[in-house]
């Protein structure tokens, strides 16, 4: 098994982000850093996680894109590896089963794509006036968000891979339909974490809590990676999620459901 680690945002490019996120992750095979995306285009790879099986011959043999199917990805193997010569029958099956970020989607349930704050693929922005590129601007919050809107509130500078938080308390707000919500985020440059609150239309999330907050809907921001803030464990209906930042520094990248 060989990983290979193509970045989407400029973070990600940095080794010592990516050698910190393996350890966190506990991931002990092999990783290529491909920051200029040459494997990425020599396997014409379509997003993220994108899996290929490949057999003894080289031959790839299977691709899958984005988490699940594991179940099918193991008979997979299993069935190269008897091609190969090797005796697979005497290896336990074991469950695979995504905790976290790493959760298969609830794809029935799913009514929101990737949401992009960056202006250079930013929609869906319900904010009055609009952004405002590469400049720092104090945004109100909308008057209502239908699903997929979202909108900024405080003294935010939207570039074009992520809105960050100039100065004092802000808030980004995001109708949704979906059972988990995860905000890409980026820390603050001075390396202290940056306090934040979730809410669910207006309340702490309880039992909807993701992963990196807790009951009452408190988080902090440390490190440059993916956040889970909602996992619903109810009915799944239109809901908004907001989350107020304590204080300035903080980046936010990108919105994605599961």
């Amino acid at each position: 098994m060989v990983g290979v680690h193509a970045p989407e945002f400029g973070f990600e490019q940095n080794a010592a982000n990516v050698r910190r996120a393996l350890g966190q992750l506990d991931v002990r095979y092999p990783n290529i850093q491909d920051n200029d995306y040459a494997v990425w285009r020599a396997f014409a790879n379509r997003g993220w996680p994108g899996i290929y099986f490949i057999d003894a011959q080289g031959k790839v043999r299977g691709y899958r894109l984005g988490e699940g199917g594991y179940d099918d990805g193991e008979q997979l193997i299993r069935t190269l590896l008897a091609e190969a010569g090797h005796d697979v029958s005497d290896v336990p099956l074991a469950p695979i089963e995504g905790k976290g970020v790493e959760a298969q989607a609830g794809w029935a349930d799913l009514g929101s794509p990737e949401a992009y704050l960056g202006y250079a693929k930013a929609v869906g922005f319900a904010s009055p006036g609009g952004l405002r590129n590469d400049a720092t601007r104090s945004y109100a919050p909308a008057a209502s968000l239908s699903r997929n809107r979202w909108d900024l509130a405080g003294s935010w500078k939207v570039g074009g891979e992520y809105a960050a938080l100039e100065s004092g308390p802000g808030t980004i707000r995001f109708r949704f339909h979906a059972r988990d919500a995860h905000l890409v985020l980026g820390g603050a440059a001075d390396g202290r974490p940056v306090r934040f609150r979730v809410t669910i239309d207006g309340r702490a999330p309880g039992a909807s809590h993701g992963v990196d907050v807790d009951a009452a809907g408190w988080g902090e921001v440390k490190d440059d990676r993916l956040y889970q803030l909602v996992r619903q464990s109810g009915e799944i209906a239109d809901r908004t999620v907001a989350i107020t930042f304590s204080r300035p520094g903080v980046r936010a990248y990108v919105f994605t459901f599961g």
